[in-house]
């Protein structure tokens, strides 16, 4: 075997190896229940402990954890129930990324400042069989229709 066979097995060998996916950093915030000091510090050391978490920064106030790195939402979730706190995604988005923020779906007094529930576009849907009564009860199409149009 030469040079050229040796250089040969070294590049089957470097290009039959897989490489892996660069996993992408990620944001997971959560809403954990915590009533002091005590318990945001023992969240942090938990949520810290999750492999791939660069940063995690706790909002006492608005009863919110943010988890920064390369982790995937559903360890984090994991990692934050076994506090034995009441644990749950943040649910909260800016009032200006929903399409209509204050259907009863979306509006939560509980919410941070300018903030609404996610819900899905579908939300605000309430049609009936009554609405289309009424739809066709003023339609040009409908020969039955008001007189008075």
């Amino acid at each position: 075997m030469g040079v050229q066979g040796t250089l040969d097995y070294f590049s089957t060998l470097l290009s039959s190896t897989k490489k892996k996916k660069k996993k992408q950093t990620q944001t997971v915030a959560l809403k954990i229940r915590m009533d002091c000091e005590g318990c945001a510090r023992k969240v942090k050391h938990v949520l810290s402990g999750v492999k791939g978490a660069k940063s995690v920064d706790i909002d006492l106030k608005q009863q919110k954890a943010t988890v920064t790195g390369y982790v995937e939402p559903k360890k984090v979730l994991k990692a934050a129930q076994s506090t034995k706190k009441k644990v749950e995604l943040w649910p909260y988005v800016p009032y200006t990324m929903v399409a209509h923020p204050y259907v009863s779906a979306a509006y939560d007094k509980k919410a941070p400042p300018n903030m609404v529930r996610k819900v899905a576009d579908t939300a605000n849907i309430t049609e009936t069989t009554v609405d289309d009564g009424y739809i066709q009860m003023f339609s040009d199409e409908n020969p039955n229709a008001c007189s008075i149009m």
